[in-house]
């Protein structure tokens, strides 16, 4: 069956933040081959940050995957202007080769970052988010980071006013990003 991504725009849908939170500054390997710094390389535009990893069954996938869909709906011009970074809370498993693969299969535009796990733990402290962390592994070596799983959104003035739970549907994204871009038009 297949979603209708033009629904009617009337209202914001992700949650509103009691207080805007502003874009913070860090720096972390990314899946480009640079040292990306969040705050330069993403001002000025619609920027969803998330925090997850690759062997993720459902959240990670589902959430990058719906933002993917949605993006590639809009205008070129409003694509150059929105850009989702992926942070790794998993480094163990998590190298750049294989994030980048696995962006690749929603976006190649897609941004991937990876460091160790207590700045990723620091960043997410920054903003609100809860720590990630590692359980001990099965008998097979295999286990399941906990992490949040909420999309921060920044707007291209700086500044998250929402966020996205899991659960967000595709409709949902379709309604709120060309809202969030058209209030900050050029």
């Amino acid at each position: 069956e297949r979603v209708e991504l033009r629904p009617q725009r009337l209202a914001l849908r992700g949650v509103e933040l009691p207080d805007p939170l502003p874009r913070p500054a860090f720096t972390l390997p990314a899946t480009d081959g640079t040292q990306f710094d969040f705050a330069t390389r993403t001002a000025g535009t619609l920027t969803f940050l998330f925090f997850g990893y690759t062997n993720c069954p459902d959240i990670c996938p589902v959430h990058v995957a719906n933002i993917a869909t949605v993006l590639r709906t809009l205008s070129f011009e409003d694509r150059q202007r929105a850009q989702l970074v992926f942070v790794s809370v998993d480094p163990a498993r998590d190298s750049l080769p294989h994030l980048a693969r696995w962006l690749a299969q929603f976006d190649d535009r897609f941004i991937g970052l990876v460091g160790p796990l207590e700045r990723v733990n620091e960043i997410q402290a920054s903003i609100n988010l809860p720590p990630a962390f590692i359980p001990e592994p099965d008998a097979d070596g295999n286990y399941s980071p906990g992490h949040a799983a909420q999309v921060i959104v920044f707007e291209p003035d700086d500044r998250a006013r929402r966020i996205y739970p899991f659960g967000t549907r595709q409709v949902d994204w379709a309604n709120d990003i060309p809202l969030l871009l058209a209030r900050h038009r050029p």
